[in-house]
């Protein structure tokens, strides 16, 4: 979650690469006529630098992020910079095809080229230089960032999470949350001179804003896309309810009148997270004598002698059971599993594909449960990044939009059920149905409590991108949205010294995050969808598909196709229909559902917005 950048750069690089005609003395030659046949040669030129630009900055981002240094955030500036630049001038010629008709893979190709962009800078040298020179300071300065009790004593955000999870002293926790948010005021000037530049560039490209750019890349108009986001959450948000009124009830009575809030919000130093965006780690606060699991994953992991190389080698037998070839020796070879002990580096979990053939993953792994799914997540990247590279155009190597990239790994390891485990040997027995709901409740606090801050993020920055919010109003923006969806507050009075924001890795890293909320609604679906090929009749929460080679096989179908058809035509190739649909994560935890209205009857439930 939110330890994941995403796709890799493939996909990234697509819309960050551009071709222009030269000719041998560097004098630019006057462009064709804008025809079919002058854009297929357009096209074809331009993949071919694409896949060239791929490689190198690819290999300056992998550099940088296993050695974040003065001098390699230098090399990654100047890589982002001739990427962008590239970027925007194919962007631009793209556009001289607008009125042309084209055949619907040349047209789609044209658009991808044009909403490739993350933050587009304008066509204007010095202005491009400055943007990628910030974007590279903000995503060092995050990586590098650290909150000192004491001289001596100073804590990453990889330590700060683990005492959140696992510290139960209420004074402790609210230290090291604020602590943590201490970096991130030095980060707004930049970000907001970011945004200026990258909204001059977005207009450039006939966008009302980089907000309206994003929207843009979900194959319906981009003023649809909060709108459709919010019929999801709309759908899940009785589900969360019911959750939150339960847990806000059991940390009062664990915490007492510190958790207590007179707009009935929970306060976010309190749930287990460093951001409050997952909840799983405060299950034993919570859960009551009825909502046992029966496992620890784990101590069944640290049990078991796993180590990280272990963990990663069990997520590629999953994938290699349902009939996908397994990674490559280079993969073990060039992968970061571990932090290493001599550098900084970035610890955000994340998976690359530097090229065709070289696949990565890069994780600071620890024998945790939690680390053990996301492992799955990665992998579920790489499997998707290698069927796409291998069969698709350059301009065509993403997933079908960003959110299937996301749940595709999350969907895998939906299948990690006891019954998996017992195959592999950590469980001796699966635990009967006494325990699904311990079990139901431990995932929920992870995937459920996720949703509406998955939905809020963008939300916050389509504000920024807008205008909506200023830099005067960010932090209480941010606050508002969070008191909105999720009925979280802050535990301390926050002002606009604050930049709370740029506390959450993606911010200042500019990865899109509706993505994730997308996603947490596809992986269920796409679950519900293999169990129904498999035969499964049971509760869908007890459904494995390993070593099902059937749904390996449509699986590998959809994720070939990449991104060159319409993400509705990818959903319907896997799962036989064409909308995002938010009822198989409700059927998923109805039994959960029904679990915690009994727990929560004649309490006081819900949150005032503000």
């Amino acid at each position: 979650m939110d330890k994941r950048i995403g796709a890799g750069l493939a996909g990234v690089l697509i819309g960050a690469v551009a071709y222009w005609v030269i000719d041998t003395q560097g004098i630019m030659e006057a462009a064709p006529p804008a025809t079919e046949e002058s854009a297929a040669e357009w096209i074809a030129s331009a993949e071919i630098e694409i896949e060239e630009m791929w490689e190198y900055a690819g290999s300056a981002y992998w550099v940088n992020a296993n050695f974040v240094t003065y001098d390699t955030t230098n090399l990654v500036a100047r890589a982002s910079q001739e990427a962008t630049e590239l970027g925007v001038r194919l962007a631009n010629e793209a556009k001289r095809w607008n009125g042309v008709e084209l055949s619907g893979d040349l047209r789609r190709k044209m658009d991808l080229v044009k909403m490739g962009l993350t933050l587009p800078a304008p066509d204007n040298a010095a202005e491009s230089k400055e943007l990628a020179e910030i974007t590279a300071r903000l995503d060092s300065t995050y990586a590098t960032g650290k909150y000192c009790r004491s001289e001596g004593d100073c804590l990453a955000d990889v330590d700060i999470i683990q005492i959140m999870a696992t510290s139960r002293d209420a004074d402790e926790l609210l230290d090291v949350w604020q602590g943590w948010r201490t970096i991130s005021p030095p980060l707004k000037d930049d970000y907001v001179r970011m945004v200026e530049i990258a909204n001059k560039g977005s207009v450039e490209l006939g966008y009302a804003d980089t907000g309206a750019l994003w929207r843009s890349k979900y194959d319906m108009p981009a003023a649809d896309v909060p709108a459709e986001a919010d019929r999801l959450w709309g759908q899940v948000k009785p589900l969360y309810d019911s959750l939150h009124c339960y847990v806000r009830d059991k940390l009062i009575e664990n915490y007492g009148e510190v958790a207590e809030t007179a707009d009935g919000t929970i306060p976010a130093h309190l749930l287990g997270n460093i951001w409050a965006q997952q909840w799983g780690n405060i299950f034993d606060v919570v859960a009551e004598g009825d909502a046992d699991p029966g496992y620890d994953l784990t101590k069944l992991l640290q049990g078991n002698g796993y180590d990280p190389l272990r963990m990663v080698q069990a997520g590629d037998a999953f994938f290699v059971g349902l009939g996908f070839e397994p990674m490559p020796e280079t993969f073990w070879e060039r992968s970061l599993f571990s932090k290493p002990r001599d550098r900084a580096v970035q610890c955000h979990a994340s998976a690359w594909d530097l090229s065709t053939t070289d696949y990565r993953i890069k994780m600071c792994i620890d024998i945790t449960g939690e680390d053990f799914n996301t492992i799955h997540h990665e992998l579920g990247h790489n499997f998707y990044q290698r069927a796409y590279n291998l069969k698709q155009d350059p301009i065509y190597r993403d997933s079908a939009h960003d959110g299937f990239h996301e749940a595709i790994g999350d969907f895998i390891a939906l299948s990690v059920t006891p019954s998996y485990l017992v195959n592999l040997g950590l469980l001796q027995e699966e635990p009967d149905a006494s325990k699904d709901i311990g079990l139901l409740l431990a995932q929920a606090l992870d995937k459920v409590a996720f949703l509406p801050f998955g939905i809020m993020i963008d939300q916050w920055r389509w504000q920024v991108f807008s205008g909506e919010a200023t830099p005067e109003t960010y932090n209480a923006t941010w606050w508002s949205l969070r008191q909105q969806y999720q009925g979280v507050s802050a535990p301390v009075e926050r002002t606009e010294a604050n930049f709370d924001p740029g506390a959450k890795y993606h911010i200042p890293g500019n990865t899109p995050y509706l993505r994730y909320f997308f996603a947490h609604i596809l992986q269920y679906q796409f679950h519900e969808a293999a169990c129904g090929m498999v035969g499964w009749e049971g509760p869908l929460h007890r459904c494995t598909i390993a070593g099902n080679k059937e749904v390996g096989a449509r699986l590998n179908a959809m994720l070939e196709m990449g991104s060159s058809q319409p993400w509705p035509d990818a959903l319907e190739a896997f799962t036989g229909t064409r909308e995002m649909d938010g009822s198989a994560i409700v059927k998923y935890f109805a039994p959960l559902k029904t679990w915690l209205d009994e727990k929560n009857a004649g309490k006081t439930c819900g949150w005032t917005t503000g």
